[in-house]
């Protein structure tokens, strides 16, 4: 029988990332497992909590093993699960499949074993993620294509006619009716074959947060192995309650760091100034447009002029190939 793994990564978050750990406990029922909670060195006694919290509630002892471990870094997303991943299951095996659900998600019921019935069923596919929707009911975006020149387009001109033209590129798919294959999922709920990981790495620790997904995915579908959507997991997500997005009030720099990243390794430079251009372009007609018209831009400030300062300065630096072998990393024992 397969046995699965499930990660929760913490950040300043501790009593929500129990009750996350909780609705996964209650999800993994009936699959042979265990679920790691990682701490990504809060340093405000998050790791002390959560240690104490787990023993009282008698986790570490049961069915499924319970572990809070201590990162000792605050890496990012990628960092901190890949800590989780490399320590492997409580008893030092090697679990057969990898779940990361997020400290502010929580799975449903059947959610964890929807995604493990479809990869069983499904030995082509690497990845399968959740239908994801907020404390109001509402389905959230969370299927994407890979970003590309043609799709920096058509997100920062949001013109109707160009986004008709350009529809096969728009990253932001509508939310799918069925399962059906997508290019990449948020990480908010994944499940990833370890037999992939082993094949072609676990997170690239370069991205702190962001795009960290899409490179994985990337990287997965590039091996051949691509990610499914499965409409049948359902994950309720609040969303941003660590990286406090919805408060931003400007870009912040390893947002900047992580988009230039992805398109330089994925693509090459060249293909990654393209993509900043195309941005700059698209988005300098639309705010044209909206100075005509009289709107509010509802983005944050300085918005295209950082995202070219910062391409200016580093746009060099950023490097990477497609073709480039990636070292496996595997579990440790």
């Amino acid at each position: 029988m397969a046995n699965l793994l499930t990660v929760v990564l913490n950040w300043r978050t501790p009593d929500m990332t129990l009750r996350a750990a909780e609705a996964g406990l209650a999800a993994m029922e009936g699959i042979e497992g265990a679920l790691t909670i990682v701490d990504n060195a809060s340093d405000d006694g998050s790791y002390e909590k959560m240690l104490a919290e787990v023993a009282a509630r008698g986790w570490d002892t049961g069915p499924h093993r319970v572990r809070v471990l201590q990162s000792g870094r605050n890496g990012g997303f990628g960092a901190g699960n890949n800590h989780g991943i490399h320590a492997g299951l409580p008893d030092g095996g090697r679990p057969d499949y990898v779940y990361l659900l997020n400290s502010d998600a929580f799975p449903e019921k059947d959610a964890i074993r929807a995604l493990m019935a479809h990869l069983e069923t499904h030995p082509a596919t690497g990845f399968a993620g959740s239908y994801i929707f907020g404390e109001d009911g509402a389905p959230h975006r969370t299927a994407f294509r890979f970003p590309s020149v043609a799709g920096e387009f058509e997100a920062h001109l949001r013109l109707g006619l160009v986004s008709r033209l350009l529809r096969r590129h728009i990253v932001a798919q509508p939310i799918p009716a069925q399962t059906q294959r997508v290019d990449w999922l948020a990480g908010a709920s994944l499940m990833m074959r370890q037999d992939v990981l082993d094949r072609i790495g676990l997170f690239d620790e370069t991205f702190f947060l962001y795009f960290e997904e899409t490179d994985l995915c990337h990287r997965a579908a590039r091996a051949g192995w691509p990610t499914d959507y499965v409409v049948e997991s359902r994950v309720m997500h609040i969303g941003s309650v660590s990286t406090g997005m919805k408060k931003w009030t400007r870009i912040p720099g390893f947002w900047l760091d992580s988009r230039l990243h992805y398109f330089a390794k994925t693509h090459g430079r060249a293909y990654a100034a393209a993509a900043t251009a195309s941005a700059a372009l698209a988005g300098a007609l639309w705010r044209l447009r909206l100075m005509i018209q009289r709107k509010d831009r509802g983005e944050p400030p300085r918005y295209l002029r950082d995202m070219l300062a910062h391409h200016l300065r580093h746009g060099f630096v950023f490097q990477g190939n497609a073709q480039t072998p990636i070292r496996p990393l595997r579990a440790r024992t």
